[in-house]
């Protein structure tokens, strides 16, 4: 579950980790009364969605299509306004006007960056918040090294850009150290990293409590990232979390019932959603073949088989290993509900998930919901031979596949037509 920028802030202030003042606006209203209450003459006011690059992006509704095509493409220089905008005057109230007017550019008007795509993401919340005194920009992060199973505390010199470009371009300016399974991260890990980033005085000492405090939010609130870029530090030496960007673990929510309550679903793709509430994990992709496979192996080899062929999947469905007829009626429905899919293709091992189930799911989808693209049906393992008699008889327009490349190739060949 991702988290809003001011979301991972109120999380990171509460573990004592230094965030600038800043309250969230719904409407241009609260953006003015918020700009108001924290006084001063310089603000910026920043697009709250979860996709990265929003100071790069561009609104749909003021930007040509050429612009928008530069963004997506991660274009250098582009031309005209994004979803991070600086607004400061020689007085508070010109800098509370400018925090207007970039309120009502972004509220209710699509963002296009580099990670949304041409489609953006309707802005419906922004962050006002005050302007901060940057001397140096870092970037810190904690997360779960894979390879190691323990948690490793990340940072660079080279904040305020991507940090997969900067292990692209430059994997020496990344320094890590790992916590202790037992005993946590350690004060002296946290000195060692502010070192490394040449840091001293006032802002080394800000910077081993910053450290400190993003491993203790990471483990408060049950996150897999927490991310900081950048962390600043000030021409005074303070350390400050600039922006944060914070996901928590879906599988702890359930001990996470504040954080839960802040689920913003409005940003979500809603086949996602809704297959969520069915406990099936989906993902949408950019194809014309829906995939609905048992296994998360199996859904890779399956989308895998599709593209040898030649053909693109438009989603990755597991319904797991133990669903149930309902759950398979639903992720049938969801697949075909996308006007991208051209034909399905379900591909089911029998484990603990029985094929003669599968069928009786499939079936009833179809008698529902009535079938307007090929369905190729590939079913072995448990109960399969019944699983494919259901489908014979229920006299419905299904071809059935014996092996995962014959059905890849039926699939393929039935949007090739």
């Amino acid at each position: 579950m991702k988290l809003h920028e001011y979301q991972g802030k109120e999380l990171l202030r509460r573990q004592g980790v230094p965030v600038p003042p800043g309250k969230a606006a719904h409407n241009v209203a609260d953006a003015v009364a918020a700009a108001t209450e924290l006084g001063g003459d310089f603000f910026v006011v920043k697009a709250m969605v979860h996709a990265g690059g929003r100071g790069k992006g561009r609104f749909k509704e003021i930007a040509d299509q050429q612009t928008l095509q530069m963004v997506v493409a991660g274009a250098g220089d582009v031309p005209g306004k994004g979803g991070v905008q600086l607004c400061g005057g020689d007085t508070h109230e010109q800098a509370v006007a400018k925090v207007q007017a970039a309120a009502e550019m972004m509220l209710g008007h699509t963002l296009v960056t580099k990670q949304t795509g041409l489609d953006g993401v309707k802005v419906k919340t922004v962050l006002v918040t005050t302007g901060a005194d940057i001397a140096t920009e870092l970037y810190v992060a904690v997360l779960l090294d894979r390879q190691t199973s323990r948690l490793v505390l990340m940072a660079s010199t080279e904040g305020g850009t991507e940090i997969e470009e900067v292990a692209a371009t430059n994997p020496g300016a990344i320094h890590k150290v790992w916590a202790d399974s037992v005993v946590g991260l350690g004060d002296w890990q946290c000195r060692q990293m502010a070192f490394k980033l040449g840091l001293s005085g006032k802002a080394f000492k800000g910077a081993v409590k910053l450290f400190k405090g993003l491993y203790q939010t990471y483990l408060a609130a049950d996150a897999s990232l927490v991310e900081i870029n950048p962390m600043i530090v000030s021409s005074q030496g303070d350390v400050v979390a600039l922006d944060a960007k914070v996901t928590i673990d879906d599988n702890a929510l359930f001990r996470q019932k504040e954080i839960l309550g802040w689920y913003d679903a409005s940003e979500d793709d809603t086949s996602e959603t809704e297959a969520s509430k069915y406990h099936l994990n989906f993902i949408k992709l950019d194809g014309n073949i829906g995939c609905m496979v048992n296994g998360a192996g199996l859904a890779m080899a399956t989308m895998d088989i599709i593209k040898f062929y030649g053909g693109e999947p438009a989603n990755f469905l597991d319904v797991g290993g133990g669903a149930q007829r309902d759950q398979v009626k639903a992720a049938l429905q969801i697949i075909t509900r996308d006007p991208s899919v051209q034909a399905v293709m379900v591909n089911i091992f029998g484990g603990i998930m029985r094929c003669d189930v599968i069928a009786q799911g499939v079936v009833a989808a179809v008698a529902e919901a009535g079938l307007k693209v090929p369905l190729i049906v590939r079913l072995a393992g448990t109960n399969a031979e019944q699983g494919k008699q259901i489908l014979a008889d229920s006299g419905l327009a299904i071809i059935p596949a014996d092996t995962l490349a014959d059905a890849a190739e039926k699939v393929v060949a039935a949007v090739s037509q």
